[in-house]
């Protein structure tokens, strides 16, 4: 075997390649091409490293020195230094600015030593599209402890000991939907995996089936011996073209090694896998939605019961969990459930992903034991709040949870906590939002999802969160009226509890965790005809700072209304008759002479 001085360990996530990860590889091996250094140094290209916010990334093993921010013009500086000098490149190294660690490596960094790593247990450290890398990481070993020494009913009772709960949202125990799916009689049972992530800003899912997908296909594995299934689809959105992609060499790959097919690792189970492409309905997230989708039907959901468990995919019991859960059962399996119980909360058990996103300064993808604050999630890994500004609200759970605000900074993150202040665990989407963010326009935004994703079926989804939109489209354009709140508060709950599916159950949970935290925002829409937070365009108004304000005529030229006035080097105005609000006059103002309020 091979052996090498270093090796690049390059994040190759659907992040780092849009911001020119292949790029950057390319001038790596001319470089150390150019160099010499061909027999020392190898690149690999693994899947998400998890801190996006400065990507590109790089870690150098064995020394564990990170490198971000990288560009193809900084490459052959950082290849004489590191690997010629044997000095790390300052300019490209991560930088605290209350700590002095002169050559911090990947795991003094705040963002990396917060977090406990079980899902993501192979994040940045293999290549998604070899095999024996998976395998060199006790990949697959779990899969053949499950197959050629358990019975189902002894997997069964693992995973409900570990008190796993399924990770796509609802958290129900993973263990007894198993058990419910193999007491269900019946000649063929199917095994799905959920990857259809649609929340906006989440990206967890698609980031563990670009990094790590083995370790999703041996969750599925251990999953068909359990329930004695045959036959799983893995159902990914269209949209993750290079999930997709790692996904089927991953499968092709577990065929040919004989991990997949007829007689897995001469135990005589027999599983087939294949992937299934969703067209983007957010809607087919929800799981009857989703096997109706399968099946090549419109994806709507069904009533339940029956449940999945009884009667799922082509009317046959299916046990269909997440890609976070699947990932979670191979070091179940190997580790034992004390192993996997022992972090966590009594009833939420376990680590949690979240992307985190938003007004955060350390944006990406994070895991943490359920049970961790959120002042540590947001202050201790993401670094605060960019640009000094103050925290106001977190929304977790996409565009079904709440906005959970300051005075819940100290909130542990579990199922439970999260579902008494109003929000949910959701499939894990954590976005922060600053002073600068009117809290009823948030609500607006991810309405207006949930309500273009609206399968139409049931009249309090379909109706009823068109009748929200409306009047939360009047509130913000300056013509809300009195009793619009109460409106809000009465239709929202009369859609939480009537709808068909989980999309309307929780569609207003954005309206009412706001109305409930931050329900002077709304009254000062209304009656005051003003947004705090200077963000919703109608109700702006725009004036010149007299104090500020130098006659630059900057503002002037750029006034695409010809609503500003004013000789050069004198005092300018705007006429508010004429005046768009289009914000371009506080966007060219270099002298803080806008005020928009």
């Amino acid at each position: 075997m091979e052996r090498f001085r270093a090796n690049l360990l390059m994040c190759a996530g659907t992040s780092c390649v849009s911001c020119g990860t292949m790029n950057i590889r390319d001038a790596l091996k001319e470089e150390i091409k150019n160099r010499g250094l061909e027999k020392e140094i190898k690149i690999v290209l693994t899947g998400c490293n998890g801190y996006c916010a400065q990507g590109p990334v790089m870690v150098v093993q064995p020394e564990g020195i990170f490198y971000q921010s990288l560009t193809v013009e900084e490459i052959p500086k950082l290849v004489e230094e590191h690997f010629l000098k044997g000095r790390p490149y300052q300019k490209l190294m991560f930088k605290e600015p209350e700590k002095k660690i002169a050559i911090p490596t990947m795991n003094e960094i705040p963002f990396f030593k917060h977090q406990v790593l079980r899902v993501l247990r192979n994040r940045g450290l293999i290549d998604p599209e070899a095999l024996e890398e998976y395998i060199a990481r006790d990949g697959y070993q779990a899969a053949a402890k499950a197959l050629s020494q358990m019975t189902s009913g002894e997997i069964v009772k693992v995973v409900k000991d570990s008190g796993l709960r399924g990770r796509g949202g609802a958290g129900f125990p993973t263990g007894l939907k198993w058990e419910l799916a193999l007491r269900t009689k019946s000649d063929m049972r199917y095994v799905v995996c959920n990857g259809d992530e649609g929340d906006p800003g989440a990206f967890m899912d698609r980031s563990v089936m670009e990094a790590d997908p083995h370790s999703v296909i041996e969750g599925m594995i251990i999953c068909a011996k359990a329930i004695e299934s045959r036959k799983g689809y893995i159902y990914v959105r269209s949209e993750y073209p290079l999930a997709v992609k790692r996904l089927q060499i991953a499968i092709d790959h577990c065929y040919e090694a004989g991990l997949l097919g007829k007689n897995i690792l001469g135990t005589g189970v027999n599983f087939d896998l294949k992937i299934y492409q969703g067209a983007g309905a957010f809607v087919c997230g929800e799981e009857t939605a989703l096997m109706r989708s399968i099946e090549g039907k419109r994806g709507i959901p069904r009533a339940r019961p029956p449940f999945p468990v009884h009667q799922g995919l082509w009317d046959q019991p299916t046990v269909l969990n997440n890609v976070e859960t699947f990932a979670n059962i191979p070091p179940i399996i190997l580790n034992g459930a004390d192993w996997f119980s022992s972090l966590g909360t009594d009833m939420s058990k376990g680590t949690k992903v979240f992307a985190l996103t938003g007004r955060v300064k350390n944006t990406g993808l994070i895991e943490v034991p359920l049970g961790i604050s959120l002042k540590k999630i947001i202050y201790d890994i993401g670094g605060g709040i960019e640009s000094g500004r103050s925290f106001k609200a977190v929304q977790t759970g996409g565009p079904s949870g709440g906005c959970i605000p300051e005075k819940f900074l100290d909130l542990e993150v579990d199922y439970e906590s999260l579902a008494q202040v109003g929000s949910i665990m959701g499939s894990g989407g954590m976005v922060v939002l600053d002073e600068t963010d009117c809290m009823v326009n948030t609500a607006k935004f991810f309405l207006e999802f949930t309500q273009a994703e609206s399968c139409g079926k049931c009249i309090p989804c379909r109706i009823g969160t068109k009748r929200l939109l409306e009047i939360l489209n009047r509130v913000t354009s300056g013509n809300g009226k009195e009793g619009d709140v109460e409106l809000l508060e009465e239709l929202g709950q009369d859609i939480k509890a009537t709808s068909l599916c989980g999309l309307g159950l929780t569609a207003p949970n954005p309206v009412l965790s706001t109305i409930r935290y931050f329900r002077n925002e709304y009254e000062a829409h209304i009656k005051d005809k003003k947004c705090p937070a200077a963000v919703c365009k109608e109700l702006l108004i725009y004036s010149v700072l007299e104090e500020f304000c130098n006659g630059c005529g900057a503002c002037k030229r750029a006034c695409p209304a010809d609503a500003i006035t004013g000789k050069r080097k004198k005092i300018h105005k705007i006429d508010s008759e004429l005046c768009v609000k289009c914000g371009t006059c506080f966007d060219v103002c270099k002298f803080n002479a806008i005020k928009k309020q």
